[in-house]
């Protein structure tokens, strides 16, 4: 259908080859804008376009004309540019998420606004939103869970805003936002210091020796296997002080056992693969004993299964042999498996699952209970924080601020000698009292 001329040829509506509506387009200021009628007769196809046409210009001569790239533009070319320049630098789980918080949550809210519209009231009305709505049903979500019935939590405000800010950033280099407006939460007062759930020393003993026991004798001798794996791994993270990533992750040629030359014990040095790269770091002598035992432990091969033992009762054959045990081999995972049952189990029969301040202590917990540990017994905190592959702030900030034994009392308790003639007039009796 060919084009209809209107307002004296300054608007156009005509229709494209397989959509049934008519579209408007006009030029205001120099750029060419078009529009949707969403309406099939031409007469009103007609009326629409000429009030979008007069609201238009009325804008532009108000100064209120807001043009220019919108928000889910900038989020297309975030998702296009994030996946390529970080590749191998973070997990595509991490790159996912940020996808998925595109999709279920900032777009739906902020897609259609141009970009110098996302002020910092608008962030506000989006925080406040996502407290407010978390009931109502999401259009966007593909799963079939009912919504929460909870508010978002603080580190999932934080990971929105996160991801906000670098969609943001990507239109700023792109031109099309002028600078990036503050988002930082207002009435936001001076945050606590939270610690790191961990395992006191008592509770640490408790948690190896209900391990230990649970090892020996398991519920069914299914499980024997793993629960000697849980056992050894808590021993492990304890004494070396690795990310639980980084332990899943560790193979046995990225372990040796090696004599200390300060020492002269035997420790573990691991080149550790994990959230900061590739690091190396250096165990406890206790996490050697833990490491021969795993190097001893052959790795579980797959036998008759009870299907196939019935099957073969009924049709008749002879009993497999026996599975061959093989040790393992230097490509081999230390912890082929998670656990998390095993050792979510573990943590409830001991009463160990929460801390005093209510905290669910997970794996990570063991690497907050290393570090805690060296520091109580006075290690130096640059170097745990070394082994550890973090900063010496993080470990001021979650573990040195609630540990007594990080408290000089001899430095605190000074007490500033009194001069002669202060203690002369002390000891003088008064004339009052004569």
């Amino acid at each position: 259908m060919p084009t209809i001329d209107l307002m004296g040829g300054k608007l156009q509506i005509y229709q494209r080859g397989t959509s049934r509506f008519w579209q408007a387009r006009t030029s205001v200021g120099g750029k060419q804008l078009q529009f949707s009628t969403k309406q099939e007769r031409l007469d009103q196809a007609r009326q629409v376009a000429e009030d979008w046409y007069l609201t238009l210009h009325g804008k532009y001569r108000a100064g209120v004309l807001d043009t220019g790239p919108t928000f889910q533009k900038a989020a297309e070319q975030f998702l296009k540019e994030y996946a390529v320049i970080t590749e191998g630098e973070r997990s595509p789980k991490w790159t996912q998420g940020h996808a998925i918080r595109l999709r279920l949550h900032l777009v739906p809210f902020f897609g259609n606004l141009v970009l110098n519209k996302v002020t910092p009231g608008k962030v506000q009305e989006y925080r406040v939103h996502r407290m407010t709505a978390y009931n109502d049903p999401n259009p966007e979500s593909k799963s079939l869970h009912q919504p929460k019935g909870k508010p978002p939590a603080r580190s999932t405000l934080h990971d929105e805003i996160v991801t906000l800010r670098m969609v943001l950033k990507t239109a700023i280099r792109h031109g099309w936002l002028e600078h990036l407006p503050d988002l930082s939460p207002p009435y936001k007062t001076q945050g606590k210091i939270a610690h790191r759930p961990w395992f006191s020393p008592e509770e640490y003993k408790a948690l190896y020796e209900a391990a230990r026991a649970y090892a020996k004798e398991p519920f069914h001798d299914y499980y024997k296997w793993n629960a000697e794996q849980v056992y050894d791994f808590v021993l492990f993270m304890a004494n070396t002080g690795l990310r639980p990533d980084e332990a899943f992750n560790l193979e046995h040629r990225d372990v040796t056992i090696a004599n200390d030359d300060d020492t002269g014990q035997e420790i573990l040095e691991i080149e550790v693969r994990g959230k900061r790269g590739v690091g190396y770091g250096k165990s406890m002598p206790g996490a050697v004993r833990v490491y021969r035992r795993l190097l001893a432990r052959p790795k579980p091969a797959r036998g008759e299964t009870r299907r196939e033992r019935q099957r073969r009762n009924k049709e008749g054959g002879e009993v497999p042999p026996p599975p061959v045990q093989e040790l393992p081999q230097l490509t081999d995972l230390l912890f082929p498996g998670n656990h998390i049952k095993l050792f979510n189990n573990l943590l409830d029969r001991t009463n160990l699952k929460f801390d005093r301040d209510g905290k669910p202590r997970t794996a990570y917990s063991l690497r907050h209970t290393y570090i805690c540990m060296r520091l109580m017994e006075g290690a130096d905190i640059y170097q745990v924080a070394k082994n550890c592959r973090t900063s010496v702030e993080m470990i001021e900030k979650h573990y040195a601020v609630h540990l007594k034994n990080t408290l000089d009392a001899s430095a605190i308790n000074v007490v500033k000698p009194k001069s002669r003639k202060k203690a002369k007039a002390a000891s003088r009796p008064s004339r009052l009292s004569l």
